[in-house]
């Protein structure tokens, strides 16, 4: 069975230098499902691409939360 594989971009606008970057890999690379994170400091965004069968936008935005940095919607 092929697995669904999702891509995101999230608006992170307190995303400012390179700690903010691995903080947010540190949140997000061991949730289940998520293949690759990049996170862009001038852009101010992470892209994601995970398997929403594994994880949901839910849990990344509170993980998201829990490490400091709130989505914007």
């Amino acid at each position: 069975m092929a697995t669904t594989i999702e891509e995101v971009t999230l608006s992170v606008p307190d995303v400012s230098c390179e700690h903010c970057v691995n903080a947010i890999d540190k949140a997000l690379s061991p949730l289940a499902g998520v293949e690759q994170v990049e996170t862009s400091i001038p852009a101010k965004t992470v892209h994601l691409r995970y398997d929403p069968t594994q994880t949901s936008m839910q849990q990344i935005e509170t993980a998201l939360d829990d490490a400091g940095y709130t989505v914007a919607k």
